[in-house]
């Protein structure tokens, strides 16, 4: 979809000053009659709430405390309240939304004390109630009064979303066209295109858009089907070496976790090395709400720079640039309480009605998925209107509230679907915005992977991976099964806007290298087992002289699709049950193919997987029914993905019709790594800019652009205390974040 400016003045064409100044001043004048009209009303309906003295007023009276009230609230509001929220930015951010109704009470105390006479007054619990109120009325009123003056009604979102008022766009009559990259986490093909269908579609905005102005073409992940291999891929155009979310790499005795702050930066780092080139949006772009930068210079909530300091590079920034203005906290906290409530009946609901597959929803939970829900799909949303209203040239943004939902309600539930509607709310809301941005936007909607249902492996089998992996290696087993560590993916986002530190690996995997045992380690319905006592990748032969039962033993069990091994006679090979092989170096097949439940694609993706460096010593991927689709995650979701089988392997891509094709008619668009080429070529469509392109992939540490900054960025994450080497329980106090 490209919208350009529909009527003259739009786009550059200015009104003169006084015109300008008049129509401000005529506003600022209507907002502060509303408001004080709302603190009369509130007045007489709170009893603890009063603006006249303890002698009585006259009406008059009363309304002039009401008027000095009300403009002093508002002039606190637009002077005093930015101050106090960058002061704030050293409390973590998500404990500043929480602290929204209390900050705005406070303002109003201050500006009732300032009336004369003493005639304000109100109880510190009235004053939320009152200051919340007021805020709204005096946004609501400001925006429809701004909506009938396009100049105003720019200017004014462009204070929401707290961008330069000065355009980067030079020339706005000529200016070639803007791309804004949505991506919408985990929503598979399927589900968006059930989501588009019938007379009353679930998404009626982007319905309007599929058919009309924009073309559904599905995709194939590759075997990581995670937001780490994807978005990496996508934004700097390789995810090689990236096996899945979380993997060991012997060398360093590390555990890479897609989602960590370090863990980021690094993947990124490596990236750039291996293709010498800065990223999608290293021209004029802006990475909002990701895990990785893409090489934009303009940042917020990208989690490889959330440790970085500084006041531009810093991740939090975004939220002090959403949360400074009164109105958009206030809505927002509010929004997020709805978001606990809403969460907890959901989870007793189904408790109640003992749907199944089910997990554990209890415990901070709620408040996380609120942060993903509502919290950073809000600051994503306002980056991105600010974005386009200064004309930035590419925007990538990533909304993980479907994710997040789905991994835990299910990816076809009730709960998420619901998810999808406000979605889509926000979809319109950047649609609406594009009109009066200074330059036409193509607005491309994608996401980086599906989910897949299914029960969990513990809860359909009684034990968890490690502990199958335990008892083919004859190692003691717990008799109770342990909960997996989750890669749900809010979790890390939060603890960035906690301002907390990386979480320290758990107690099982320290044992375990210290005592040179199995490594287990799950990324959805893919788990990787590592074998810390034998140098390099472990080979088939190596495996069977120490622990002669241990692949016997996961290829046969009825969870386990196919396990993939190195051998040293054969090259790579999977194994399947009833002694079934495919020799991936030769396609020869032994008898039933391991592979042929999970479609076509699934040899060159596994073959693709054993090529990297640091693929696990054992590759394991659940099994997966044929009918439904269903797979068995290795970790505490019931909606997964991070392997093969069932939807997770197909998200989509709407774009739109004025773009080339991204494919030719007939071909599959497959890997990430091939919808980065088709992405920046759509950006060079239309006269926009060419992103470089590096040289030959390289595997040395020479530096790439931009990879110095990067690489200092890990250096000084990890003087703080981090360590890549974490993975979070699933039982913790947050999600993980995009994956």
């Amino acid at each position: 979809m490209s919208v350009t400016c529909p009527r003259k003045g739009e786009c550059g064409v200015r009104r003169p000053r006084w015109r300008s100044a008049g129509g401000a001043l005529l506003r600022v004048i209507a907002v502060w009659a509303v408001s004080t009209v709302a603190m009369l009303v509130l007045a007489g309906a709170l009893p603890d709430f009063r603006l006249q003295s303890a002698d009585g007023d006259s009406a008059t009276q009363i309304a002039v405390a009401a008027a000095l009230g009300a403009g002093a609230f508002g002039l606190l509001g637009a002077l005093v309240w930015p101050l106090l929220v960058r002061t704030l930015l050293l409390v973590p951010a998500l404990v500043l939304g929480l602290l929204v109704f209390a900050l705005n009470g406070s303002l109003l105390l201050v500006a009732l004390w300032l009336i004369p006479d003493g005639r304000g007054a109100a109880s510190p619990e009235t004053a939320v109630v009152v200051a919340a109120v007021m805020s709204a009325v005096s946004s609501a009123t400001g925006a429809a009064l701004a909506v009938g003056d396009d100049d105003a009604y720019r200017r004014r979102l462009a204070r929401l979303a707290l961008r330069r008022r000065t355009s980067v766009v030079q020339d706005p009559a000529g200016a070639p066209p803007g791309t804004v990259f949505l991506q919408l986490d985990g929503v598979g093909h399927d589900v968006l295109a059930d989501a588009l269908a019938g007379p009353d579609p679930l998404m009626p905005t982007v319905a309007g858009w599929a058919g009309a102005t924009h073309t559904l073409t599905p995709w194939r992940t590759d075997w990581s089907s995670q937001t780490g291999a994807s978005q990496l891929g996508i934004l700097h155009g390789t995810n090689h070496d990236v096996p899945a979310f979380r993997w060991y790499e012997k060398e360093t005795g590390e555990v890479i976790v897609s989602n960590r702050p370090t863990s980021a930066a690094e993947l990124q780092r490596r990236a750039m090395v291996r293709t010498g080139s800065g990223g999608l949006l290293s021209v004029d772009g802006a990475s909002r709400g990701n895990l990785f930068s893409g090489g934009a210079a303009q940042l917020a909530l990208v989690l490889s720079v959330a440790a970085r300091r500084g006041r531009y590079n810093r991740s939090r920034a975004g939220y002090f640039a959403y949360f400074s203005d009164p109105a958009n906290a206030t809505r927002t906290a509010a929004s997020f309480v709805v978001e606990v409530c809403r969460e907890i009946k959901q989870s007793l609901r189904a408790r109640f009605r003992e749907d199944g597959p089910r997990v554990k929803r209890g415990g901070l939970y709620p408040f996380v998925r609120a942060f993903a829900t509502v919290v950073e799909r809000d600051v994503v949303v306002a980056a991105v209107i600010g974005d386009m209203l200064v004309g930035r040239t590419a925007i990538y943004a990533d909304l993980v509230a479907y994710d997040e939902v789905a991994h835990h309600s299910g990816p076809e539930s009730r709960d998420a679907r619901l998810v999808l509607r406000r979605l889509d709310r926000s979809l319109a809301l950047i649609a609406k915005i594009a009109p009066h941005a200074p330059r036409p936007y193509r607005i491309v909607l994608l996401s980086d992977h599906g989910q897949s249902p299914g029960e969990t492996f513990a809860g359909r089998y009684g034990l968890t991976l490690e502990d199958l992996v335990r008892a083919g290696c004859g190692l003691p087993v717990s008799r109770r099964a342990r909960r997996s560590p989750t890669g749900a993916e809010a979790r890390n986002t939060a603890r960035a806007a906690l301002h907390r530190p990386e979480e320290e690996p758990e107690e099982t995997t320290r044992r375990a290298r210290r005592a040179a045992e199995p490594i287990v380690l799950a990324s959805g319905n893919l788990g990787l087992v590592s074998l810390p006592s034998i140098p390099g990748r472990a080979t088939r032969e190596q495996i069977d002289r120490r622990n002669p039962a241990l692949l016997s033993t996961l290829a046969e069990h009825p969870g386990i699709g196919f396990v993939l091994v190195r051998s040293e006679e054969h090259g790579a090979v999977v194994l399947g049950p009833r002694g079934g092989a495919h020799h991936l170096d030769t396609g020869r097949i032994v008898g039933e193919d391991p592979l042929a439940p999970f479609g076509p694609g699934a040899a060159d993706a596994v073959r693709r997987t054993d090529g990297f460096p640091h693929a696990a010593d054992i590759m394991i991927n659940s099994s997966c029914d044929p009918e439904t689709g269903e797979v068995h995650a290795f970790e505490e979701q019931i909606g997964s993905h991070g392997g093969l089988g069932g939807k997770q392997s197909h998200p989509f891509l709407l774009w739109p019709e004025e773009l080339t094709p991204p494919v030719p008619e007939g071909t599959e668009l497959v890997g990430a790594e091939h919808v980065h080429r088709v992405f920046r070529r759509w950006l060079g469509e239309g006269g926009g800019p060419a992103v470089p392109v590096g040289g030959e992939p390289r595997s040395s540490t020479d530096t790439a652009p931009g990879a110095g900054e990067i690489r200092s960025g890990v250096d000084e994450m990890r003087s703080q205390g981090a360590t890549s080497e974490a993975f979070s329980p699933a039982d913790g106090a947050a999600q993980d974040k995009k994956r």
